[in-house]
């Protein structure tokens, strides 16, 4: 009860919820319930939670779309911190737009749009969160964040503080902010002005291939496994055999085999289950070692 006091007090009553199911928080729709699932509605307030946490000892996660997480059936014994309620606000300035972590890469690639900005058509549909994008260096179509991003801010050492692209050592999936595990709190992209006509025709055509390559209408995190070298994921569970191969509620996708989809009803432990079954039949079968994408988050 103390803790929950303390909580309430940072964030204010409303932005504290106790025991809370995570399973509508990830696009996968799986998860046990946080021990407490907090909703920062500024930035300050969420500087003071992290502070407060590491101070204490207490285990947090910062969660924003979800949309590349397997968390476990049991929930998190600890504070989940989502960004995506409250901190999503997104400005344009002449060819750059600033965003929050919370803001959605699709709402983003809107707004680029709106301002007839071009160079971030590629994020259209990627399902996740600017923090989380960013972090991950996410990227589709020919198109990563490492191409766009021009400044993040972030808490590190208990405090705010700026990077700029140069220090962000970004590679496939990868940037600094892993390396120091930062909290990106906003961010900056810089894109180029362009034809209004153009760009949302791009876009357009992305979005049709995303719908009719990907199985958008059933439960997923996207794509399970990074890019094996020389080779595609995809292709390599396709060829061994495990199209529509299933455990449990999970299934490999029969639209695109580097997909696994919630049929429902799917736990963690199935999705698990099958994720090791997939990375043990392809190593037999290529000799090549999938690496998984998605991460899992377990108490």
């Amino acid at each position: 009860m103390v803790l929950e006091k303390e909580l309430k007090a940072i964030l204010g009553e409303e932005n504290l919820k106790i025991n809370h199911p995570l399973k509508d928080y990830t696009t996968f729709k799986i998860g046990g319930p946080a021990d407490y699932f907090a909703t920062p509605s500024t930035e300050e307030a969420l500087l003071q939670l992290i502070n407060y946490a590491k101070e204490f000892n207490i285990p947090f996660f910062v969660l924003g779309k979800g949309s590349n997480i397997l968390i476990s059936d049991e929930g998190y014994r600890g504070i989940i911190i989502n960004l995506t309620e409250k901190l999503n606000k997104i400005t344009g300035e002449d060819e750059r737009i600033y965003a929050q972590s919370g803001a959605t890469l699709t709402d983003i690639s809107k707004k680029a749009l709106e301002h007839s900005l071009t160079g971030f058509e590629f994020a259209i549909g990627i399902p996740g969160s600017f923090g989380g994008g960013i972090f991950m260096n996410a990227g589709a179509y020919e198109g990563q964040m490492s191409d766009v991003v021009e400044r993040v801010w972030v808490i590190r050492n208990g405090e705010i503080v700026p990077i700029d692209k140069e220090e962000m050592e970004f590679g496939y999936r990868k940037s600094i902010f892993q390396k120091y595990n930062d909290i990106i709190i906003k961010g900056c992209i810089k894109l180029q002005k362009g034809d209004y006509n153009q760009i949302k025709a791009k876009m357009d055509e992305l979005t049709q291939k995303r719908e009719e390559k990907q199985p958008l209408e059933l439960p997923s995190a996207g794509s399970v496994f990074k890019r094996p070298q020389g080779y595609f994921a995809g292709k390599l569970i396709e060829d061994s055999g495990l199209r529509g191969y299933r455990i449990g509620g999970a299934q490999v996708s029969e639209k695109h085999c580097g997909f696994i989809v919630n049929t429902g009803g799917a736990t963690a432990q199935d999705v698990k289950d099958l994720i090791q079954y997939i990375q043990k039949t392809v190593k037999e079968k290529f000799g090549v070692e999938l690496e998984r994408e998605v991460k899992y988050l377990e108490s």
